[in-house]
């Protein structure tokens, strides 16, 4: 079996971008070590498993910061409860691009990290058991 256990995720202040995953997404602390030399090693998770973000420090003038896909959607934080994640980013003051939608494959919507990133917020549709 083989899974993606990290991801680098560029930002320019560990603390900064640790309040923003913490507090605004719900994520866990997984490491937060620093080590000889000064360097810094912090990893985020979502509470309910999946990859970790390894958060690496870049420059603000980094053209790879808020563009790590081009531009386009490079993370897909799926939920079970949208509206309770969806009320807590706007409490928090994160930025969407669009109103929540409703597809196929879930209720979604866009929205900007530290950085200007987009992201999709996501909860697939319900499956009854039978």
């Amino acid at each position: 079996m083989l899974r993606i256990q990290d991801i680098t995720y560029l930002v320019t202040d560990h603390d900064e971008a640790i309040a923003f995953f913490v507090d605004v997404m719900g994520f866990e602390i997984q490491q937060d070590d620093t080590f000889d030399g000064g360097w810094r090693r912090v990893v985020v998770r979502p509470g309910g498993g999946g990859a970790g973000l390894v958060l690496k420090l870049t420059t603000p003038d980094d053209p790879a910061l808020g563009r790590q896909a081009g531009g386009d959607v490079a993370f897909f934080l799926e939920t079970d409860d949208f509206a309770t994640q969806h009320a807590r980013m706007k409490a928090h003051g994160v930025r969407f691009r669009e109103e929540p939608r409703y597809e196929t494959y879930g209720t979604v919507v866009v929205f900007e990290d530290l950085y200007g990133m987009p992201w999709d917020l996501i909860q697939p549709p319900r499956r009854d058991r039978d």
